[in-house]
């Protein structure tokens, strides 16, 4: 297991503040400085992931459960509506997010704003947040929006337009927060149902209705 290198700010003062006080002597402070260090670490963990599925399986972006499965309004501005898993991470889920399917980054786009409780519906449209775009061989879109929730700092995505990413890999994180959404065409069928536990780069959501 790893971590994401986006956990130094955070882990970095508490370890040396921790470490400071236990040569000082202060005994009782440096062990809670240096367990709060620990746990705030394994909010940026990230595991290992192999999963082998066929081509045309899409994986979970996220961990957490999902909250609910509905509609969403169209991708890139085409019409009609799309598929919506919605998933919600507590404090205790893998952080991290991870590609659901291969493909090119079509859009990469950045929206800040509030940061509401990341279970209320309206969340993904009040909320920072950041939509990520992929667009498969077969030119179906695929779309990952993370969304910061109550006690999230912020949406970290590293991708950009152009970008050519494998199904699995690391595609960002919300530190410490709280909610991704999938979305997904009418041509793929949703495997799973609301209440369901996703394991990012690991739980099949989706496959090709025609597979």
């Amino acid at each position: 297991m790893t971590f994401a290198k986006e956990s130094l700010p955070f882990v970095a003062p508490l370890g040396i503040t921790a470490l400071v006080l236990l040569l000082f002597g202060q005994l009782p402070a440096g062990l809670f400085l240096a367990g709060l260090a620990l746990l705030v670490l394994l909010f940026f963990r990230i595991p290992k992931r192999q999963t082998e599925v066929a081509d045309g399986m899409i994986l979970a972006p996220a961990n957490g459960r999902i909250l609910r499965i509905d509609r969403s309004p169209a991708l890139l501005n085409r019409e009609g509506d799309v598929q919506r898993i919605v998933t919600f991470l507590s404090v205790f889920d893998v952080h991290v997010q991870r590609a659901p399917v291969s493909g090119e980054v079509v859009e990469s786009r950045f929206t800040p704003g509030r940061k509401i409780a990341a279970f209320k519906a309206e969340a993904d449209s009040v909320n920072e947040n950041h939509l990520t775009v992929l667009r498969r061989e077969n030119g179906d879109l695929i779309g990952i929006r993370q969304v910061a929730g109550l006690v999230a700092r912020r949406v970290v995505c590293r991708l950009l337009p152009g970008d050519l990413i494998q199904r699995g890999d690391l595609m960002g994180l919300i530190k410490f927060g709280s909610r991704v959404d999938l979305m997904l065409p009418d041509q793929y069928e949703i495997l799973v149902r609301q209440g369901d536990r996703l394991r990012e780069g690991d739980t099949v959501v989706a496959k090709p209705r025609t597979q």
